[in-house]
């Protein structure tokens, strides 16, 4: 049973500590050999939260008795303790696993653990975090960086792709997927950061918002980009110039996605074979069907059928 903490300080965040509890410290007695986590701090007494919240947890001198540890959140100037550092350099050194969610990374990059290492933290303090941890080798646009015993998540809900894929590596495809569903989340989720920066609405529905409902509507018809500026009534050069703006990916990029997703729901609910599947999500055949799912999800077809598909009376 590996021990986990779940470092807490006066300030934490709520909801990243929350999603680390959820994720590792919720009792999950159908599993065998689960986590054993607690919420642990190096400050003594109640720690105080947003709202006025005061939490009660382990006060700890060292990390000795953990082989992991989960940085929910860390105040992205403040200098942590010699001790702090000192204890989770300590836990990486003997093996142990060290992972941080949202600005926890600033946490890592204090201690040196990143130095000459990818890293990722949420896109609003990305700057700050190139700036200071120059060693770092900070990676854009991702929702996590992981390699098994040392991650990074950016922002908020990434922390739980983060977590399932910690879970994922440490018990296997099928116990993460029954956590992630328990979490009502996809198992993996494909993306980046840029989705969710602060971009302009459109006031109303738009020709070129229709044309990508028409689309999702028509994938099994082999919808090429060319038909889509048509559509949308722009030169292919102004659509693709639109598209990357409004989404921030090639329009071959969303089409692929689209019609993964669409295969993913046929997969799931119908037991038609892998050749139909891809001829009604849209793609050229399943050789180009197994490429895509290799690419983007890390599975094959068949392999994502075992894991989600539905049991068809």
């Amino acid at each position: 049973m590996k021990r986990v903490a779940i470092l807490a300080y006066d300030g934490t965040a709520l909801f990243e500590l929350g999603c680390a509890v959820e994720l590792f410290a919720l009792p999950r007695p159908e599993f065998d050999d689960w986590y054993r986590a607690e919420v642990v701090s190096f400050e003594r007494g109640a720690l105080g939260a947003t709202a006025d919240i005061q939490l009660q947890v382990t006060a700890v001198d060292s990390l000795a008795d953990y082989q992991m540890l989960v940085v929910p959140s860390w105040p992205v100037d403040r200098q942590p303790s010699e001790r702090l550092v000192e204890e989770i350099r300590a836990l990486y050194a003997r093996g142990g696993m060290v992972i941080s969610f949202c600005s926890g990374a600033f946490l890592l990059g204090y201690s040196g653990l990143l130095d000459n290492r990818q890293a990722t933290t949420h896109w609003r303090y990305a700057e700050r975090f190139k700036q200071r941890f120059t060693a770092v080798d900070y990676v854009e646009d991702v929702l996590y960086v992981y390699d098994g015993r040392l991650g990074c998540a950016a922002g908020s809900s990434a922390a739980l792709d983060l977590g399932i894929a910690v879970i994922r590596d440490q018990f296997g495809y099928q116990i993460a997927n029954q956590v992630a569903r328990r979490l009502v989340m996809a198992a993996h989720r494909s993306g980046g950061q840029s989705q969710f920066v602060e971009t302009p609405l459109m006031q109303r529905p738009s020709q070129f918002a229709e044309t990508l409902d028409w689309a999702v509507q028509n994938l099994s018809a082999g919808i090429s980009v060319d038909q889509l500026a048509e559509r949308a009534n722009m030169s292919r050069r102004t659509f693709d110039r639109k598209f990357r703006a409004s989404l921030n990916m090639t329009p071959n990029e969303w089409l692929s996605q689209q019609r993964i997703e669409l295969a993913k729901q046929l997969l799931e609910g119908t037991e038609l074979s892998v050749e139909q599947i891809a001829t009604l999500a849209g793609f050229d055949n399943a050789v180009t069907l197994r490429h895509n799912f290799r690419k983007y999800l890390q599975l094959s077809p068949l392999q994502y059928r075992v894991q989600f598909g539905r049991r068809l009376a």
